[in-house]
């Protein structure tokens, strides 16, 4: 919003909670407010407050949940600020999804029929259970199971109280394999209404978005499809006499059949794949719109091929845990622009951190979005991918090497792309280091290399020794590494006459070495490798992929294991639910504590059969990553496992 409002000449203002005071948002606004408490950005009150006090003239709710408020966009206008968005009206009808199924349905677009959680039947298996005021993912399960149905019900309500403030859910009947296909819409008040373009998101996790395109893979292959979705999303905008941009999402199947999901009320998050493929700025739009503007008759004509990919703070092998910390470093050296289209072949970066940002736990997890286009859909897949792999990314784990597999896996290219996608091919191995085979063990040489510069270049009486010289051969020096999927990896090494001598790398030799940077040869091939270092961790980066190995000390800590059937917090967040007391039997699996961090539920169950012998944490506590929440030990297994160290 603020790059477009700069290339427009509009002045603008921030708001923003303690957490985010170091946002780049923040730095970019003319001038910007705080707000009071974590839950700021929800309060109208204090946000028209600070619309006032600063002087603007109109407000964009951006993607936030307020954004889809009718009462906050009625409060907007009643203050004598433009709202940038549609009618109170349209808001206010969408704002609820069964009541926008209902109207829908009256409109003659496909919906899928609203099922009641109370009567849903073994026959209807298996359900969605949808937040009826939600959107990314909050409060959404799918049953297949029955009797599971009043527990995962209670959940979602509470995820979508939690989120939204409102518990209403409903069921609807699951499409395990279906495509997420959407139709951006944009109308003015003056009767046109455009249907610019579809976009793909079948590529989900936890219901959410993480890959985005346009066009859509499916709607390219199936004929008349693309017409009888763009009338389909027209009719939808045109029952609610919506002006602004918005968004009509479907669920297809194989043969192109779709059925209405629910209309965003608001930009949506992947909007930039189809400015790449329209050359439209839609937030211009947007403005333009709220002021009054006339649309042209027709969008122009689509062309080439875009790809979005979300890089979110999360650990996909962990069950998409999220993650909060430090961000050492964020450069993606590919990228052309910034928050504008490309004009051209190349990546684009809209992103809300810059290097020593902090992610919190209060927040969602996405990072930034990187977005590729060209002219085919195979190269803005590798594109977008060669950039990705050549981004430092330091501190923070992320999503980044399961995003890289995505878009080189075989299936993803041949536009295989449905909801069911990670089920299908494997999250294991889609959420594996993307670095080549031999990465690890060379960035591991890079990294001991790299620090043996290091300690000569703070030897001040070596520091006019060539390149670790000596009259004599050394002995092998030792440094241990555990790379971010828990592999070991042990490089010996000496210097005899200043040539690297490593025993069981033959094959590699030592080109040049300093602190940063090291140049490897492997059976003749040379490879720059860029090492930084953060205390005990080394980010690898080069060519090959990027790695994170922490260096391991000579002799380990036998008081640093957690006790054995320890829960440790995955994740930082607070306790919102305990379902067993000390002294209670469980089973293996079974759920225990319920976390709440960035607005999700998160579950924790029991390592182990047996007898919670530990409690350590109450309802409402905040926990940090790594906490000994509980422990569950076997009543046959003795407090002191034979073998561990106390």
């Amino acid at each position: 919003m603020f790059a477009t409002c700069r290339r427009l000449g509009i002045g603008t203002a921030a708001v923003y909670t303690d957490p985010d005071a170091a946002s780049p948002h923040v730095a970019e606004a003319d001038v910007r407010v705080r707000l009071e408490g974590r839950n700021g950005y929800l309060d109208a009150a204090q946000l028209i407050a600070a619309a006032t006090a600063a002087g603007a003239d109109a407000v964009h709710p951006g993607y936030g949940f307020l954004s889809e408020n009718a009462e906050f966009a009625a409060a907007v206008q009643d203050a004598g600020l433009t709202w940038i968005g549609p009618p109170v009206a349209a808001v206010r009808a969408m704002g609820s999804k069964i009541e926008a199924k209902k109207m829908m349905s009256a409109a003659g677009v496909p919906v899928l029929a609203e099922l009641d959680p109370n009567t849903v039947t073994q026959a209807q298996l298996p359900v969605l259970i949808k937040a009826s005021a939600g959107g990314g993912g909050r409060g959404m399960r799918v049953v297949r199971d029955l009797d599971a149905l009043p527990g995962q019900v209670e959940a979602a309500r509470r995820e979508a109280q939690s989120a939204f403030g409102d518990p209403t859910v409903f069921c609807e009947r699951y499409l395990a394999t279906g495509h997420h296909v959407e139709v951006q819409v944009m109308a003015d008040a003056h009767g046109t209404v455009w249907a610019v373009g579809e976009r793909e998101c079948s590529i989900q996790r936890r219901h959410q978005k993480i890959v985005e395109e346009a066009p859509s893979p499916l709607v390219e292959r199936v004929p008349g499809m693309r017409d009888r979705l763009f009338e389909a999303a027209r009719l939808a905008a045109k029952a609610i006499d919506y002006t602004g941009a918005g968004t009509v999402e479907f669920m297809a199947d194989d043969a192109g059949e779709f059925f209405f999901l629910e209309m965003n009320t608001r930009l949506q998050v992947e909007h930039p794949v189809t400015e790449e493929t329209t050359g439209l700025d839609l937030v211009a739009l947007q403005v333009h719109v709220a002021d009054g503007g006339r649309l042209d008759p027709e969008p122009p004509a689509n062309r080439g091929h875009s790809i979005e990919v979300r890089l979110y703070a999360e650990d996909p092998a962990k069950n998409w845990q999220p993650q909060a910390g430090a961000v050492h470093r964020f450069d993606v050296p590919s990228a052309r622009a910034e928050f504008t289209t490309l004009g051209g072949v190349g990546v684009r970066l809209d992103t809300g951190i810059v290097d020593g940002s902090e992610v919190s736990i209060f927040y969602d997890p996405m990072l930034a979005k990187v977005i590729s286009y060209a002219p085919t859909r195979t190269q803005a897949a590798g594109v977008l991918a060669d950039a990705l792999v050549r981004t430092r990314l330091h501190g923070i784990t992320t999503n980044r090497d399961l995003l890289v597999n995505v878009l080189r896996h075989p299936a993803f290219l041949d536009g295989e792309t449905d909801t069911a996608f990670f089920e299908t091919h494997g999250l294991a191995d889609l959420a594996a280091p993307s670095t080549e085979a031999d990465a690890p063990r060379l960035s591991a040489v890079a990294a001991a290399l790299a620090d043996a510069a290091r300690n000569r270049a703070a030897a001040t009486a070596l520091r006019d020794v060539p390149g670790g010289w000596r009259k004599l051969a050394s002995g092998y020096q030792t440094k241990r590494y555990v790379d971010a999927g828990g592999a070991d990896h042990e490089v010996r090494y000496r210097f005899t006459r200043g040539r690297l001598v490593l025993p069981d790398d033959d094959g590699i030799g030592l080109v040049s070495s300093t602190p940063d940077r090291v140049v490897l040869s492997s059976h003749g091939v040379e490879r720059s490798f860029a090492v930084t270092t953060y205390g005990d961790t080394a980010f690898v980066d080069s060519p090959l992929g990027s790695t994170k190995l922490v260096a391991q000390p000579r002799f380990g800590d036998p008081d640093a294991a957690a006790a054995h059937g320890s829960l440790l917090a995955p994740m930082p967040g607070s306790v919102i639910r305990i379902a067993a007391a000390v002294g209670d039997q469980v089973t293996a699996g079974q759920p225990l504590i319920w976390l709440e961090a960035m607005k999700m539920e998160h579950t924790i169950t029991a390592p182990t059969g047996g007898v919670l012998v530990e409690l350590n944490v109450e309802a409402g506590q905040q926990v940090d990553v790594g906490l000994v929440m509980a422990r569950v030990l076997d009543p046959e297994e003795s407090e002191e496992p034979q073998g561990e160290s106390r």
